[in-house]
């Protein structure tokens, strides 16, 4: 008679193969191009600010030259 247990992979192994896969296709799925262009409005506000001449930029260069996210004039208040 056939030993059956050579067969069977143990649980730890499924276990591990699952994890791998999920790891693996998320960061298949993450590698896609953003939701949003850098062109487009995000919301109703954009729009608003935008017609009026008061868009600020999502993101501006430091004085070192690095992109970084303008919060304080997206966020600060409108004058």
């Amino acid at each position: 008679m056939p030993d059956h247990r050579s067969r069977t992979i143990p649980i730890a192994s499924r276990l591990l193969i699952c994890v791998l896969l999920a790891v693996v296709s998320l960061t298949v799925l993450g590698c896609r191009k953003p939701l949003f262009s850098p062109s487009e409005d995000r919301s109703q506000f954009d729009r608003y600010d935008r017609v009026r001449n008061r868009y600020e930029p999502q993101y501006i260069e430091d004085e070192f030259g690095r992109r970084e996210p303008n919060l304080r004039g997206r966020l600060g208040p409108k004058g």
